[in-house]
């Protein structure tokens, strides 16, 4: 397992989860640390575990709070399988590699560094003076703070959340009436991508504090489904909307890829900047380029029409190349792109006339 390439972002979120408030595994931790012994716990077991394994006993016993409390108090490290439902080994002597670089102070730290980083496998070191739980993964240490410090910074992003949320209804309902009103400049659109991206990136930090907060985020786990919803899909459908042509179909997509990549590689001074939102997406850099006038295909209004086949969409892109086009298209216009019966036709008339009326009344009333 040492060898395998690992995606160390997601297996710290994977450890972190399975140490969160509520789970078996952080009881027992909470239990050795009021109890000041200390502890040492190995979150795996393979055969490079037990080559550094010496001493101590078998076990193979249901993992439990009050067993791992109680096998902590012995002096040595307690081996565990990868999901924490067993407890395998217990006052091992762990001897890992002493040449592995650490910069860990104290034997206990240093070993489950040693231990994390030879074996792949998280190791948490419980420390009785420092009173602290330490998670190694993959090279990475990461302390367990208490749930109220995260709770208390993990509601103040909720309430920036809601505020940048707001922001981007409010933007993203101008950018529809300018559409209808074929009145959108490169501003507009990168003013709403702007906004989708800090949506979309305040809401994955305070993703991080839901998975440390395990089932004390569980209200905030909803208030956030609520506010990020269609999100995710709104960005993919502004920049499939705007995004400069290309030559084929399969360079389209290529270029769709490389805009959301783009964007997300803005830092978050360059997302301040609508120039650099605007590079990112693929317009071209000129002097005036944030006031040139762009016209939209038309995925984003027709992805709000009910019941609206994705395969059906993108034929009727495709056939009137535009939205304006769409919109000045009559139910026989509509009936002439595969797939669009006269049922169909007429809910898609109706539909886009609903929302250009909507979207026009917003703006000015």
């Amino acid at each position: 397992m040492a060898g395998e390439k690992i995606d160390v972002d997601a297996a710290l979120r994977a450890a972190i989860a399975q140490v969160a408030p509520g789970t078996v595994l952080r009881d027992g931790l909470e239990r050795i640390l009021r109890g000041r012994t200390g502890g040492l716990v190995v979150l795996g077991h393979d055969r490079n575990v037990e080559a550094m394994a010496s001493g101590g006993f078998s076990l193979e016993v249901e993992f439990s709070a009050q067993r791992l409390r109680e096998l902590a108090k012995m002096d040595g490290a307690v081996i565990c399988d990868r999901d924490a439902t067993r407890i395998l080994r217990a006052a091992v002597q762990l001897l890992p590699d002493p040449t592995i670089p650490t910069d860990e102070q104290g034997t206990r730290h240093r070993t489950a560094d040693r231990v994390s980083k030879s074996s792949g496998f998280p190791v948490v070191s419980v420390s009785k003076s420092m009173n602290t739980i330490a998670l190694y993964v993959a090279g990475r240490r990461y302390v367990l703070e208490d749930s109220g410090a995260i709770l208390s910074r993990a509601n103040q992003a909720l309430a920036t959340l809601e505020r940048y949320k707001m922001r981007l209804d409010e933007v993203s309902g101008t950018l529809s009436a300018l559409e209808i009103e074929d009145l959108v400049t490169v501003r507009d659109v990168c003013s709403v991508a702007q906004r989708l991206e800090m949506v979309r990136r305040i809401s994955a930090e305070i993703a991080d504090y839901l998975v440390e907060l395990g089932t004390d985020g569980r209200l905030m786990s909803l208030q956030l489904d609520e506010l990020v919803a269609g999100v995710e899909t709104d960005r993919h459908l502004v920049v499939r909307d705007y995004l400069p042509p290309s030559t084929s179909a399969k360079k389209s997509q290529r270029s769709l890829e490389q805009a959301l990549t783009d964007l997300d590689a803005l830092t978050a001074t360059d997302l301040l900047d609508l120039a650099n939102v605007a590079r990112a997406i693929g317009f071209a850099q000129a002097p005036d380029q944030l006031d040139q006038a762009v016209s939209p295909r038309g995925y984003r209004l027709l992805a709000r029409v009910p019941r609206l086949p994705e395969a059906v969409l993108e034929r009727l892109v495709s056939h009137f190349g535009g939205l304006q086009r769409l919109l000045a298209a009559s139910i026989d216009d509509l009936q002439a792109v595969e797939g669009v019966g006269e049922a169909r036709a007429r809910s898609i008339r109706e539909g886009l006339s609903r929302l250009a009326e909507s979207s026009i009344l917003e703006r000015y009333v």
